[in-house]
């Protein structure tokens, strides 16, 4: 090999990492926001003649079609990433979320135009969904794909960084411009954090654009390897990977919007905390979890991929009473100290997840089969986690059936990451 093509590949290798981080931290940074306008805003402007309990509900309720919409991008950008390849499809995902975004942020609220505000808001956050499920797949593939293959969890948990970016991000933007605006951020300041997605949508294009496809669906193609039905062959040649990939983010997906969006939730209207101090320590969290993530993928290429994840399935089941014990104390240290435990924790999972479900697949309906899996979690996990926490709430006053909740999912967890198959395809080498 020439030092020419070494330093291609060397060129791509940085380019796809920094692609598939940027452009998620963009989309997560667009789905975040909705979850935290959905706890702190959006009862008020577009579900005001609600109770407090039931307008709460509702926001969540339109955050769930989000969740709900998630399985549909997988499949239907997973077609197309294994179809015409990762890079292009990438590029429609991110249009999908940044338009989608930007649009809330026009939107009339309940006072202009009555019940059509909610409705136009559960339409976009659809979109939202649908977007954000095509672009896991995509960006996952494209790092892990160009990566050194020696360090797959290294390289597939550099998209997930996207995650914690994208929380600080929503978070920051969010407790920046409530700061600054008082009383007119109800009014109309909610609206800048939506709308500053055009400049996140310009910059990740940018990156994005610059990054040659991935290697191994190259390989695909010049073996004449390419699926015409993907999403059906992954169904039928895949189901118990895709089933137990669902299943194992039981642990991970529905106590993380636990941590981020109930909390605001719970710390405000329960525990009477100041919103913007529950927003910074939020922040600092993610910020825990920009370092975590990369480290347990890293970890995890030592170790083992089940093996670091088991770990955190435990420590996440474990750690369900002593959270709600330290955000119930009040104190200001011990509630930053609940939840940046909770971030961390959650990366011990989300750092080897992304190469332990991609690599249940083979390369030619990988973005599909991988994606399907992990976004099917959203039905089942993400999306019912903080209307079930809110209902309990409700009903019962106390956050001790909200911790057997999580204790359930990490046993649900574990039971899928011993059902899923131990199983690295053979692939095309790449050089190192």
């Amino acid at each position: 090999m020439s030092d020419s093509d070494v330093a291609l590949i060397r060129t791509q290798r940085l380019r796809a990492a920094v692609a598939s981080t940027v452009g998620t931290s963009i989309e997560w940074y667009d789905f975040f926001l909705y979850g935290t306008a959905a706890a702190l805003i959006f009862p008020k402007l577009f579900f005001p003649g609600s109770s407090p309990f039931a307008g709460v509900l509702a926001a969540f309720g339109t955050q769930f079609v989000g969740f709900a919409a998630r399985p549909i991008g997988a499949a239907l950008f997973g077609h197309f990433g294994d179809r015409i390849g990762r890079k292009g499809t990438l590029i429609g995902t991110l249009l999908t979320m940044g338009i989608g975004t930007l649009l809330i942020g026009c939107l009339p609220t309940a006072d202009s135009i009555g019940v059509t505000a909610a409705v136009l808001l559960t339409v976009l956050r659809i979109a939202q969904g649908i977007g954000v499920g095509g672009e896991w797949g995509g960006s996952v593939l494209l790092a892990m794909e160009w990566g050194d293959q020696n360090k797959r969890g290294l390289m597939a948990s550099l998209p997930q960084l996207g995650v914690p970016i994208g929380l600080l991000l929503s978070t920051g933007v969010v407790r920046l411009v409530s700061s600054l605006s008082g009383d007119g951020f109800l009014v109309w300041a909610w609206r800048i954090p939506f709308l500053l997605s055009i400049v996140l949508i310009g910059i990740g294009l940018y990156v994005r654009l610059r990054v040659l496809e991935s290697p191994q669906f190259e390989h695909v193609v010049q073996r004449a390897a390419v699926v015409r039905q993907p999403v059906w062959r992954a169904i039928v040649e895949h189901p118990r990977e895709i089933l137990s990939s669902a299943f194992l983010r039981m642990s991970e997906q529905a106590p993380f919007y636990l941590f981020i969006t109930f909390v605001l939730t719970y710390g405000t209207k329960q525990l009477s905390l100041k919103q913007d101090d529950l927003l910074g320590y939020t922040m600092i969290a993610a910020a825990a979890g920009v370092v975590c993530v990369p480290l347990f993928g890293w970890l995890s290429d030592r170790i083992g991929r089940k093996l670091m994840y088991g770990i955190g399935v435990v420590c996440v089941g474990l750690y369900a009473f002593p959270y709600f014990g330290l955000l119930n104390t009040k104190v200001g240290g011990l509630v930053l100290l609940g939840i940046v435990i909770s971030l961390v924790l959650h990366a011990m999972q989300y750092g080897p997840q992304a190469a332990l479900i991609a690599e249940s697949f083979g390369a030619n309906v990988r973005y599909s089969g991988a994606g399907l899996g992990y976004q099917l979690a959203s039905v089942i996990a993400g999306g019912p986690a903080p209307l079930i926490a809110t209902a309990v709430l409700a009903s019962t006053g106390s956050s001790t059936w909200i911790s057997w909740y999580i204790v359930g999912c990490a046993v649900v967890a574990m039971l899928a990451l011993l059902a899923l198959p131990q199983r690295v395809p053979a692939e095309q080498p790449q050089p190192a």
